[in-house]
């Protein structure tokens, strides 16, 4: 895979401390601004990027590029995600994966078209630890209640508070709780439980931004709470209870580090099946497989799953209002 990435941010940052550890991945080129040039010729020098572009057109044209992974600001998913699949690239692209369901449609149907793969990067789905409480989800019997919290004080809250309006909580920007934190409880949920019949959302809002919330996802025999903090923190954890049993996840949602499985009269197991520290490595290595066999089947299969996610986000908005 011929890997072109546009945004020179955190994520792709994280991001690139791992990409050697993807076999069969090349760093074709990074896609900064202007103003963050010097920034970005570092990236470049340190982890042997082939080149630097600051104009999307540019980087779009070269044809020693087959996949973008778009790590941009939120607001911008859907138009770069739109030019780079117009010139022909399988897109990666960064959650969320668009601001609307409408735009996220829109998207679908310009990659089958282009005969394309187009994915959402969402750590939490590809990591052998989620794989294996879906697996084990069955020995815990009627699931009853799940329970996420991924509350994180935001370093840009205080800004925030003093009226300096960054993305992160921007709700123009697709910024706030619901749509940059919470959104990885929802994609641990729906992952398991498919989608809800009911969506409620709790927001404290500030500037008329959600900086913290609390989401209920409803089943026909089933809650899940969802709670998802840039204002404040806590203990980040993920409980999975039913009639025969418990999984508990200790950390954030997004890199589901480990699992214990409690059962009566059964000694609790604590268990770490990932294969590699780093909570990106499994997901670029199923996207290299992925888009490398043209596996369609897969792709539509994750799209799925993204577009539930997109429809639980737009119900959560409109239940606020």
């Amino acid at each position: 895979m011929n890997l072109g990435i546009f945004g020179a941010g955190m994520i792709v940052q994280e991001f690139l401390t791992i990409a050697r550890d993807i076999p069969q991945l090349e760093l074709v080129s990074i896609l900064g601004t202007e103003r963050s040039l010097s920034k970005t010729k570092e990236l470049q020098t340190q982890y042997g990027i082939q080149k630097v572009y600051t104009d999307v057109e540019g980087n779009l044209m070269n044809d020693d590029i087959d996949t973008v992974y778009i790590a941009l600001p939120n607001h911008l998913h859907y138009s770069f995600a739109k030019k780079a699949l117009e010139s022909g690239k399988h897109v990666i692209c960064e959650k969320p994966f668009t601001l609307t369901l409408a735009q996220l449609l829109e998207l679908e149907q310009l990659a089958k078209a282009k005969n394309l793969i187009l994915i959402e990067a969402i750590t939490n789905q590809y990591l052998s630890n989620y794989q294996e409480i879906k697996n084990n989800l069955a020995s815990l019997g009627d699931i009853k209640l799940v329970e996420c919290n991924y509350s994180q004080y935001s370093s840009r809250y205080d800004a925030f508070k003093q009226g300096i309006i960054l993305p992160a909580f921007n709700p123009e920007m697709g910024g706030g709780a619901l749509m940059d934190i919470n959104i990885y409880n929802i994609h641990f949920v729906v992952g398991l439980l498919g989608k809800p019949t009911k969506v409620t959302y709790f927001a404290n809002e500030e500037q008329q931004v959600d900086t913290s919330g609390v989401l209920i996802l409803e089943y026909p025999q089933t809650k899940a709470v969802c709670i998802g903090a840039k204002d404040s923190w806590a203990k980040n954890r993920s409980i999975i209870q039913g009639t025969k049993g418990a999984i508990t996840v200790e950390g954030p949602s997004n890199t589901v580090e480990n699992y214990t499985i409690t059962q009566a009269a059964t000694p609790a197991q604590s268990m770490n099946k990932n294969t590699h520290d780093h909570r990106m490595v499994e997901e670029f290595l199923h996207f290299v497989r992925i888009i490398e066999n043209q596996d369609v089947e897969e792709a539509h299969r994750r799209m799925e799953h993204s577009k539930l996610v997109m429809m639980v986000i737009e119900e959560a908005v409109a239940s606020c209002k």
